[in-house]
């Protein structure tokens, strides 16, 4: 009897041909065939697949030692999942863990579980996937795989799963007050890193934004950027009050508040908000460019690196006026052309020859597009000015050493058209007045 009960408790292993009672004939459509020795209870105990074959419902041939034969046709491409389904069908559960050599080998096995009706195989194989990173190309893989599974694999997907808008604003809060703040430096990585991904919340491109612009959002950012403003003014009005050539230490944190007013641009046009930070720039201008002028003697590194960015924050405010994004009266867009006008002309020249002497090249460029573009725009804000505020900056820019560049012909052009011609259309105009009046 003890015999007995030592044979029944012996343990299976997987291709023992000499205790095996059932052949897993596994077949290609390439013409592989392989006989894997197994035994029937484990395949029922772990397989309905196997339970309905190896019933009596289903016929079944025998082969020799009189052991069952279930054939299982595959693809070559599945046929290595379908044999470690069948080996794990003799590891313990409490093994599993550490046996599935990856994701992409857990994926094929999970398509042999389903397929085959492993229960336990599918929920071990579905809570290692669950745990474990993904590379780019095992998640593509997954998505295109997991959802004609059915609802048992669905968990597998859990972090690929749309977050709910409360949720969202409470990530997008947090990530707005870290990019519109002043970290230490050791933290700018993580800043920028924020910025960045806010950045990329709010475009759209295949997929529509992740943030809807509504009045919270809008709200929200006004708030931090209105911080960022009071900052930056503080700051200018320290470096304002220095009376020395600034030091780069000084150069330095005001070029980290460029960049921040630069991506500011960025976020605040995505939101059409752009007019809070268009009247703190032209409120702040004149002492920008007096704290930091090319034409200064011997500009050195860290002057003209802020310059660049000066130029940059400069070009996009500009553009916001000049195209009617932000509705600013006559006298505040001539003020603007009269203090950057002069700013840029000096600047380009003085980046020019510095990037061409190679000094930290990569910093110091400013992209050819952005020049053409900012050349436009000066053409653009000038031509919007009454005209004989035109005639004066025309006036200006005809006698400056600098006339190359912002090239103003178009504008001049249209100012002589429209001067020769005035005198004419106003006459009809007032032609027409005075024929509506008559009786």
């Amino acid at each position: 009897m003890e015999s007995t009960v030592t044979e029944e408790k012996a343990p299976c292993h997987f291709g023992d041909r000499s205790s095996s009672d059932t052949v897993v004939r596994l077949r290609t459509s390439d013409g592989r065939d392989d006989w894997l020795y197994c035994h029937s209870h484990i395949l029922i105990e772990k397989s309905k697949y196997f339970a309905d074959r190896l019933s009596e419902k289903w016929p079944t041939c025998q082969i020799l030692d009189s052991r069952n034969c279930v054939e299982v046709y595959c693809q070559e491409s599945d046929f290595d999942s379908h044999v470690n389904v069948l080996r794990l069908f003799y590891v313990e559960e409490s093994s599993r863990d550490d046996i599935w050599h990856g994701v992409r080998n857990a994926l094929g096995i999970l398509r042999v579980a389903v397929e085959l009706e492993c229960l336990q195989i599918v929920t071990a194989c579905v809570n290692y996937m669950e745990a474990v990173p993904w590379e780019e190309t095992e998640e593509e893989e997954i998505l295109k795989t997991i959802p004609g599974m059915g609802s048992q694999v669905l968990p597998i997907l859990s972090r690929l799963e749309p977050v709910n808008p409360s949720a969202l604003m409470r990530i997008f809060r947090s990530a707005i007050q870290l990019a519109t703040s002043s970290p230490p430096q050791d933290m700018n990585d993580l800043k920028t890193s924020a910025q960045e991904q806010l950045e990329y919340m709010l475009t759209e491109d295949d997929d529509e934004p992740l943030l809807k612009a509504d009045d919270e959002i809008r709200s929200e950012v006004k708030q931090c950027m209105s911080r960022l403003f009071a900052r930056f003014n503080s700051l200018l009005e320290s470096l304002f009050c220095e009376s020395s050539e600034l030091a780069p230490e000084a150069l330095h944190i005001l070029q980290f508040y460029l960049s921040d007013l630069s991506w500011a641009c960025q976020i605040l046009t995505k939101l059409e908000i752009m007019r809070d930070l268009v009247i703190c720039w032209m409120d702040a201008s004149d002492k920008v460019v007096k704290i930091v002028h090319p034409s200064n003697p011997e500009p050195n590194s860290e002057t003209i690196k802020t310059t660049v960015k000066i130029v940059e924050v400069a070009a996009k405010v500009l553009e916001s006026i000049a195209y009617g994004n932000v509705i600013l009266p006559a006298s505040k867009r001539l003020h603007a052309v009269k203090v950057w006008l002069p700013f840029v002309r000096v600047a380009k020249p003085a980046i020019d020859s510095t990037t061409s002497i190679g000094d930290d090249t990569l910093e110091l460029k400013v992209d050819g597009e952005l020049w053409q573009s900012l050349e436009s725009t000066f053409v653009s804000l000038v031509l919007t000015l009454p005209s004989g505020d035109q005639a004066e900056i025309l006036t200006e820019w005809l006698g400056n050493n600098y006339i190359r560049y912002p090239d103003l012909t178009e504008a001049f052009e249209v100012w002589c058209y429209r001067s020769k011609v005035a005198k004419r259309r106003l006459a009809i105009l007032d032609g027409n007045h005075g024929g509506s009046s008559t009786p």
